[in-house]
């Protein structure tokens, strides 16, 4: 038995994530892997033999180093072909890979990098400074670029013999923090082969023959989970060095882009665009949305210029290695009780159940699931980890309604559910309402403190480009589709929304502006 258990934990019978960017390097040598834009525009084809030979020599770079399996490397950069190379470098020797927020201040960067107990760092030219201001003493850092290329170029581009294990560590990826303090969560090789691809493969329809438009960043779930999912896949990733809505659309008709995946914020500054239309979208087949609901009017702008674009609705978590239910359709009519809410089904590897407070089965309640992608936990957080674990499933911590056909639509996160009057509101029904308004471009409700109410239910909203609008005009438009205790007890008209780098509303945020 020792013989076999020894066979999975080298190439001989492992399944871990950098052994398939080796196969693809023989497979399928010149297939493009990525394809990169510099922010003057200037354009690069990586193959998945020349991404596999990179990742090579930093692999033997970082065994030069002295990192060895169980080791960690941080990178702090904006999206890029080396990044890649250096997270799969990275998995191919052992060590756990996790990306550092641009936006971060040194604070928060000091943090991370404590925190997941970094030996090296590796920095995008605009952050170096920032990191080495904070980097804890005994932790390396270099720079992206001719200095880390000349290092790297001592190194062979070979495959490094060491033993790996499934179970490894793979990514560290820091939560979004819009609610709290960031968590580390410990997400290994085997969730990736074992149940995040395959689901990829059979739940949003992804191969080898899609070419992504991918603006999500490498520092979160979304952006390095999806990274990872689609590379084991062998498809396309055009990385471009900004997401301007110009710039986007000229990449995706130069590149005939048929997979866009991004939050609602993103399509609708595309379809807001002169350059929008058929030219510049038609060859795109499947948006993916998430982190909110698309407003009607982004559909049919979107319907007009792409017919054959499918709209998916997904969900997921880092704890559960990203992907948990997924829903495809073409128009509102096609969503389930024309509720857009619907974030679809379970992919095959998830099981769930929704409960109320006392853990018995409900129609709504909070989501909870079972699922090979579950992480190992929290790093160094031990008390938050048996918490969110708590009777053999994962708290995902979402308000969910299911149907009897097994349908999934979200109400909201628990700490965004506002207790008002002794009633519970949902933020987002809320927020629905005011989308049905044509003049609302942008909307997001949250509870306040109110010492009558307990939380008064209060709207923050962008009008539309040209479009004036009225406070109360909201007011009596949700008194209108809504019970009395859900409308707005205030609505505030403001230019943007807080938002983080993948587009979702900074609720916290909102919050403190209003008790400020």
């Amino acid at each position: 038995m020792a013989e076999l258990a020894a066979h999975h934990r080298t190439a001989l019978g492992r399944a871990t994530i950098g052994d398939q960017l080796r196969r693809h390097a023989r497979t399928q040598p010149r297939k493009v892997a990525l394809v990169s834009y510099g922010a003057d525009g200037t354009r690069a084809e990586t193959t998945y033999a020349e991404l596999n030979e990179r990742a090579d020599r930093y692999a033997q770079f970082f065994l030069a180093r002295g990192i060895e399996r169980g080791g960690r490397i941080a990178s702090m950069a904006r999206n890029g072909v080396e990044v890649v190379a250096a997270y799969y470098g990275a998995l191919k020797v052992g060590a756990a890979f996790t990306g550092i927020n641009p936006l971060y201040r040194e604070a928060e960067v000091a943090h991370q990098l404590g925190h997941s107990k970094a030996e090296i760092v590796l920095a995008g030219t605009e952050f170096g400074e920032v990191v080495a201001a904070v980097r804890p003493d005994g932790v390396e850092q270099f720079g992206y670029g001719p200095e880390l290329d000349a290092l790297l170029a001592e190194h062979p581009a070979e495959e490094p013999e060491v033993e790996l294990d499934e179970n490894d560590v793979a990514l560290i990826v820091y939560t979004s923090g819009t609610e709290a303090a960031p968590k580390g969560v410990l997400i290994p090789h085997r969730n990736y082969l074992a149940s995040t691809a395959p689901a990829w493969g059979w739940g949003l329809d992804t191969g080898p023959g899609d070419t992504w438009l991918f603006v999500m960043p490498f520092h979160t779930i979304a952006g390095l989970g999806s990274m990872t999912s689609l590379t084991l896949m062998g498809a396309t990733l055009v990385l471009p060095a900004t997401v301007e809505p110009d710039a986007a659309l000229r990449i995706i008709q130069r590149e005939r882009v048929t997979v866009i995946a991004q939050t609602p914020t993103f399509y609708i500054a595309l379809s807001g665009r002169d350059g929008f239309g058929p030219d510049a979208v038609g060859s795109v087949r499947r948006c993916m949305t998430y982190g909110g609901q698309i407003p009607p009017h982004v559909i049919d702008a979107w319907a007009a210029a792409a017919p054959e674009v499918l709209w998916g609705t997904y969900w997921g978590q880092s704890e559960l290695s990203q992907l948990g239910t997924v829903g495809f359709f073409r128009t509102l009519d096609d969503i389930p009780g024309g509720d857009p809410s619907w974030i679809g089904k379970p992919v095959t590897h998830l099981e769930i159940r929704v409960v109320d407070a006392e853990d018995a089965d409900a129609e709504i309640g909070e989501l909870i699931c079972r699922t090979p992608s579950v992480m190992l936990g929290y790093l160094d957080d031990p008390e938050r980890t048996a918490e969110v674990f708590r009777g053999g499933w994962v708290r995902t911590g979402d308000m969910v309604r299911v149907d009897a056909d097994g349908n999934l639509f979200f109400h909201d996160r628990l700490k965004d559910m506002i207790k008002t009057g002794g009633m519970n509101v949902s933020s987002q029904e809320v927020e629905r309402a005011l989308y049905e308004h044509a003049g609302v471009q942008r909307a997001a409700v949250v509870g306040v403190p109110d010492p009558y109410w307990s939380e008064a239910v209060t709207a923050f909203v962008v009008a539309q480009p040209g479009r004036d609008l009225a406070a109360d005009e909201l007011t009596e438009h949700c008194r209108r589709l809504l019970a009395g205790y859900k409308v707005p007890k205030e609505v505030h008209l403001v230019d943007e929304l807080p938002l983080d780098p993948q587009g979702k509303i900074l609720k916290r945020r909102l919050r403190s502006l209003q008790n400020s």
